[in-house]
């Protein structure tokens, strides 16, 4: 398992990888933290120059220049099979568009054949998303259009939103709530 570290202007980005993929991309200090590192038996070597990170650096400097770069490399995010259906939803959601939670529990439940699916349990697949802003879950805001749920805290996700030229107008801060 190998990791590095790079700027951003929302703070340290720390990456991983098994040595072909991206396995991980966390904000400095955001929830779950490292949370795929965690269950690794391996060594984790620090190696900025492995090429998979050159790429995702790449990508990530061209997302924060305000262009809408292409993911040209391997991606593989760790989690039940309910966690990959929600992140898969999350990378078809465009950029510079959002989504509910509500929206996400209806097409996970119509692909599964249920009658309906928790929010809730959207929101924590959503939350526990080990691969930021690539797999964009800053996108997903709650049904009434409060900004919540973003493990990386609301200023970070209001910057993703306004960077990708979100309409601002039509949401909120909650004054509580787990991302706060």
């Amino acid at each position: 398992m190998y990791t590095c570290k790079i700027n951003s202007p929302v703070g340290v980005l720390t990456l991983s990888s098994c040595g072909d993929s991206l396995t991980g991309l966390w904000i400095e200090g955001q929830k779950y933290f490292g949370s795929t590192l965690k269950n690794s038996t391996e060594d984790i070597i620090e190696n900025k120059s492995l090429p998979i990170f050159c790429a995702v650096e790449k990508w990530i400097m061209e997302y924060f220049a305000g262009k809408k770069p292409d993911i040209n490399f391997p991606v593989h995010a760790c989690g039940s099979n309910f966690r990959k259906n929600v992140w898969d939803i999350l990378c078809g959601i465009p950029y510079g568009q959002v989504i509910t939670y509500g929206d996400i529990a209806k097409q996970i439940s119509k692909k599964i054949g249920k009658n309906s699916m928790s929010a809730q349990a959207v929101g924590g697949a959503v939350g526990h998303n080990p691969i930021s802003i690539i797999i964009p879950c800053h996108r997903v805001v709650g049904a009434d259009g409060s900004l919540t749920g973003y493990a990386g805290g609301i200023k970070v996700k209001t910057a993703l939103l306004k960077l990708e030229n979100v309409s601002m107008e039509k949401f909120y801060v909650p004054k509580k709530g787990s991302a706060l």
